[in-house]
């Protein structure tokens, strides 16, 4: 079998693929995307880094790939639904960074402090500004930490060795699991207000996009500091230039941007910037970490058939994996669905198998359903494997069910969550043998597909209604691929499920909500 390595990769984890007889490693990195299409149809497997785009005219090259394996956590660089259409596996090490890049944080926050960089540079100019560079303590500030998963709960745990106090704001965490940690839980604003230190720690989601923005930093204790080792995007890069020259924010530490490298980015230029370029994991112990650890992923999946740490399988058989396919697919699209239409952290989750769904292995199902629910609040993050480690984390309660008895489907598989502020239910089946179809949303009924970008809308069941929202995104040259339409006549109420061929903007969703009997308007990406 031949394994391509695209990317640098510490040689402790290529020793380890080469010292399996059955494998011929080339390590061939720099490729562009041209040369990497022409070669990629002799691999079994693809082991990157951050550089390689695994892209999906790369992957319909990819006539023998069983595996693309990601040496970190971040996968934007691979076309998952892409490879996952194909039957590739796609692995990454979410662990392996994770202290590193708390660490990183915390090593920001102190440099910020006391001006460390600055008055390094000043001083290998040859000057002496010890009161230019005087400098603030940690104790007994506060640190506001947005996303407290992993990382999140290390740097809280580091910083309360500095004694600062630790606030935190994640509106998927029951706050009792704060408790539990020692933490204080506080709503956005309140982090906003208090915080002299603000960190993020979480994934680049359509929610956490620019989260940090200018009306966040109006809301902000003046003379706050922000770090972001996170994702590039999750703060207005152009909001912070304005807060820095207006004084509400004191300094910015920045390891991502949401351009990198960050060429012409204005925010280099300012005395009140520390810049990193993306260090957060780049240590030798969590680069040698993550190449072993996708290293041996690699062999058990090529040679001994194991699934470990993949974001788009379980760690099951093959041979089963094939047979429940179209039903992980299914699961976990139905749990993605979930968050991005409930309010509220999740407290309880019902699954519930019925018909011939029943008769299924369904330990696979509930973690693809669980994985799918994670996903869009913790990206990358999650995978197969981890999921029962992360939803354990939130004390979310998992029931399942089985019924064996039919009613409108063969099959079904149906879920529930419930939050602090609402409940919400979704149901699906396969249509002949891999067709995988949503066809219930709480009371209403419809058949929908799966994938891309979607919009839910609710509204008042009267004429004409349809058409104004056809023609306000047609307005707004947003073309509608595909409609599906359910009914509750007893409340004269629509459902309307609508696929997009691009992403439709909040412009035009406040557009849509300001129309006249339409209720709820909600983006959902599958």
């Amino acid at each position: 079998m031949k394994i391509l390595v695209s990317d640098n990769l510490a040689e402790a984890g290529i020793q380890l693929l080469r010292n399996i007889p059955e494998f011929q490693v080339d390590v061939n990195t720099g490729l562009g995307s041209d040369a990497l299409r022409r070669i990629i149809g002799d691999y079994d497997a693809l082991v990157i880094r951050s550089a390689t785009k695994a892209t999906a005219d790369i992957i319909e090259a990819a006539h023998n790939l069983k595996v693309i394996a990601r040496a970190g956590i971040g996968l934007d660089n691979v076309d998952i639904a892409a490879a996952s259409k194909r039957g590739i596996v796609v692995m990454n090490a979410p662990e392996g960074n994770v202290i590193t890049t708390a660490e990183h944080a915390i090593a920001l926050i102190l440099a910020l402090s006391r001006n460390i960089p600055q008055a390094s540079h000043s001083m290998k100019a040859g000057k002496w500004e010890k009161k230019r560079f005087q400098g603030h303590e940690v104790y007994n500030k506060t640190l506001g930490i947005i996303g407290i998963g992993r990382i999140g709960r290390i740097v809280a745990e580091r910083a309360k060795g500095l004694q600062m106090n630790v606030i935190a704001y994640d509106p998927y965490i029951n706050v009792d699991v704060l408790e539990e940690l020692g933490i204080e839980y506080a709503e956005f604003d309140e982090l906003l207000a208090r915080s002299d230190y603000i960190t993020v720690h979480t994934p680049l989601t359509k929610e956490t996009r620019g989260i940090l923005n200018a009306e966040a930093f109006s809301k902000a204790k003046r003379g706050v500091y922000v770090i972001n080792c996170a994702r590039g995007g999750i703060i207005n890069e152009e909001d912070l230039h304005e807060a820095i020259k207006s004084g509400i924010v004191a300094g910015a530490a920045l390891d991502v941007f949401s351009q990198e490298p960050p060429t012409g980015n204005p925010l280099i230029e300012l005395d009140q910037i520390i810049a990193t370029p993306h260090l957060g994991a780049s240590t030798d112990e969590a680069q040698e970490n993550v190449a072993i650890g996708v290293a041996e992923q690699v062999i058990d999946y090529l040679i001994r058939g194991s699934i470990r740490n993949a974001v788009n399988a379980p760690n099951i058989d093959g041979t089963v994996l094939a047979r429940l396919r179209s039903h992980l697919f299914l699961s976990e699209k139905l749990g993605m669905i979930l968050p991005q239409i409930t309010r509220g952290a999740i407290e309880e989750v019902n699954i519930e198998y019925i018909g011939d769904a029943s008769q299924l292995d369904i330990r696979p199902l509930t973690l693809a359903i669980l994985k799918g629910m994670l996903t869009p609040i913790l990206g990358d993050m999650v995978n197969f494997v981890n999921v029962p480690v992360l939803v354990k984390e939130r004390n979310i309660r998992v029931k399942e069910s089985l019924r064996t008895e039919a009613e409108d489907f063969t099959n079904l598989i149906s879920v529930q969550v419930k939050t602090p502020e609402e409940e919400n239910l979704v149901a699906g089946t396969i249509f002949g043998k891999n067709e995988a179809r949503m066809v219930r949303i709480n009371d209403f009924r419809l058949e929908a597909a799966l994938e891309g970008h979607l919009l839910l809308i609710y509204n008042i069941d009267t004429p004409g209604t349809i058409g104004a929202i056809g023609t306000c995104l047609g307005r707004h040259r947003i073309n509608i691929s595909k409609m599906n339409v359910g009914q509750v006549l007893e409340r004269g109420q629509n459902i309307i499920f609508l696929r997009t061929d691009t992403p439709v903007p909040n412009h035009v969703i406040d557009e849509l909500l300001s129309m006249e009997n339409v209720d709820v308007v909600q983006a959902l990406e599958l």
